[in-house]
C-alpha cells in the first residue's frame, strides 16, 4: 500500500572486456572489479565480456560474502560473458540467444562466436524484480555498418522479450552494452516498444566518479547536450577518449566520447521507480594507471516504492512517434534483407558452378578409363588437385548458402512481424 517503506537500489553495470589471451591486463583489471565491488556493497551487478569462466569463479568465490547468489550465463561457442551477481535471492533463470549475431566467417570480429543473448534473473525483495543482463551485436563501421539489420532484429527480440516476460514482474531492469548511441533507431525502437526508461535521463543527480568533483552533484537533468568537464565528460559517456584501452581512431568524429552503456528500468504493477542518483567511471582507477575496462561503468541508484493502485499498462505504443520509429527500423531490416538474398544467390550460383566443375571432371576420368580420350591425358597431380579445390568451394558456397538462406527467413519474419505492428499502431484511434 502507499506508504510502504521505500527500497533503495544501487546497482552497478559493466562491460568487462575480459578476452582469455586477448585483453590487456586482464586479470589485473578483474581483480580490480572485484574490489571495487567489495568495497562499495552494491546491490546487483550486471557484467559482461566476462568470456572466461574462471574469471568468473574467482569473482565469485572472492564476492561470495557480498553476493551471496549469482549465475553465469552460457551460450554459443565461447560463451554470452554475462554474469549477475546479486545480495536477494535469485529466483529463476532464462536465457534467450538472438536469432541472428552476426557472421561465422568474419572471424576478426567474432560477435557470431560469442552467441549474443539476454540474460534473464527474477529476484526478491519487498517487490519482484525482472533483472537482465545483454549485450547486442557491436557496430565496428558507422558510416559503413553491414550489422545494423542485425542488431535491430536483436533490439526487437529483446523488446518483444521484455514484453512478454515481464507481465509477472513488480519492477523490469535492464542493464549492458547495447552498442547503440542514445538516438539511434535500436534504441528508440526497445524503448519505444517496452516503456523502459533511461536511467541517465531520468536520474535526478549525475556524477563522474572518482575524480572526487563536487560539482557534479545536483546536475539537472533537463538538457541533453554533450558537455566535457575538466575530470570527465558530462553526458554519461561510457567510451571515452582518456580511457588508454579505447581504439581513439573509433572517436575521432565523437571527441567527448560515446554512450553506449545502459541501465533501464520501468515498473509494471503497483510500483514507483524513480532514479536517483547515476555515477559513471572515467579513465583509470584511482591510485591506478589501469582502468577497469574498455568501457566505464554505470551505477544507478534507484527508489522502489509502492502506489495505492495499480499503475496503468505503462507501454508506449499509442505514442504517434513509435509508428515512425518502427518504420525506420523495418526500412532498414528491408535492406539487410535484400543484400542477403543477394548473397544467398551468390553463394549459390557459387556452389553450383562448383558442382559443374565436378561433373566435369568425373566424366573426364570416366572418359580416360574408357579409353575415349586419345589426346595427352590431364597431369594426375593437377587432377586430383583441381578436385579438391572444387569439393572445398563446394562444401563452403553449400555453407553460405543455408546460412545465408536462414539470415533471410529471420529478416523476413521480423519485417513481417514489424509490418504488423505497424498496421496496428496506425489503426489505433
Amino acid at each position: 500500500m502507499e506508504g510502504d517503506p521505500t527500497l533503495r537500489l544501487r546497482v552497478f553495470d559493466l562491460n568487462c572486456w575480459a578476452i582469455r589471451y586477448l585483453s590487456k591486463r586482464r586479470q589485473e583489471r578483474v581483480r580490480l572489479i572485484g574490489e571495487v565491488l567489495q568495497r562499495e556493497g552494491f546491490d546487483l551487478v550486471l557484467l559482461q565480456e566476462v568470456w572466461s569462466e574462471q574469471d568468473y569463479n574467482d569473482l565469485k568465490v572472492k564476492l561470495g560474502g557480498y553476493y551471496p547468489f549469482s549465475h553465469y550465463f552460457r551460450s554459443g561457442v565461447i560463451g554470452s560473458g554475462l554474469c549477475i551477481f546479486s545480495r536477494f535471492p535469485i529466483l529463476d533463470t532464462l536465457l534467450y540467444q538472438y536469432s541472428l549475431n552476426g557472421y561465422p566467417y568474419m572471424l576478426q570480429h567474432g560477435d557470431w562466436f560469442c552467441g549474443k543473448s539476454v540474460g534473464l534473473v527474477s529476484v526478491w525483495n519487498s517487490a519482484s524484480l525482472l533483472l537482465g543482463s545483454h549485450q547486442l551485436h557491436a557496430e565496428y563501421c558507422r558510416e559503413k555498418d553491414a550489422y545494423l539489420p542485425h542488431r535491430l532484429v536483436q533490439a526487437w527480440e529483446l523488446a518483444q522479450f521484455i514484453r512478454h516476460t515481464s507481465k509477472a514482474a513488480d519492477v523490469v531492469l535492464l542493464g549492458g552494452d547495447l552498442n547503440m548511441h542514445p538516438e539511434d533507431v535500436g534504441i528508440r525502437l526497445l524503448r519505444g516498444w517496452t516503456g523502459l526508461r533511461d536511467a541517465f535521463a531520468e536520474a535526478t543527480r549525475f556524477e563522474v566518479s572518482g575524480r572526487g568533483r563536487a560539482g557534479c552533484q545536483g546536475t539537472p537533468r533537463a538538457s541533453h547536450q554533450p558537455r566535457c568537464l575538466s575530470q570527465g565528460c558530462e553526458d554519461g559517456c561510457t567510451l571515452v577518449p582518456n580511457n588508454c584501452f579505447t581504439d581513439k581512431s573509433e572517436l575521432l568524429p565523437f571527441p567527448l566520447g560515446i554512450r553506449i552503456d545502459y541501465i533501464l528500468y520501468k515498473a509494471i504493477s503497483s510500483f514507483m521507480v524513480k532514479c536517483e542518483e547515476l555515477k559513471t567511471t572515467t579513465g583509470a582507477v584511482p591510485g591506478m594507471d589501469v582502468p577497469f575496462s574498455d568501457h566505464e561503468a554505470v551505477m544507478a541508484t534507484l527508489h522502489i516504492q509502492r502506489q495505492g493502485q495499480a499503475a496503468g499498462a505503462t507501454l508506449s505504443t499509442a505514442e504517434p512517434m513509435l509508428a515512425d520509429v518502427v518504420t525506420e527500423a523495418r526500412t532498414e531490416v528491408g535492406v539487410g534483407l535484400r543484400v542477403a538474398q543477394q548473397q544467398r544467390y551468390s553463394s549459390g550460383r557459387m556452389a553450383v558452378l562448383a558442382l559443374l566443375l565436378l561433373l566435369l571432371q568425373a566424366a573426364a576420368a570416366l572418359g580416360a578409363l574408357a579409353g575415349l580420350d586419345a589426346g595427352q591425358p590431364f597431369p594426375k597431380l593437377s587432377f586430383c588437385l583441381l578436385a579438391f579445390l572444387a569439393i572445398g568451394i563446394l562444401l563452403l558456397a553449400t555453407g553460405l548458402y543455408l546460412f545465408h538462406t536462414m539470415e533471410v527467413k529471420m529478416l523476413q519474419g521480423t519485417e513481417e512481424q514489424m509490418r504488423m505492428v505497424l498496421q496496428a499502431l496506425q489503426e489505433r484511434p
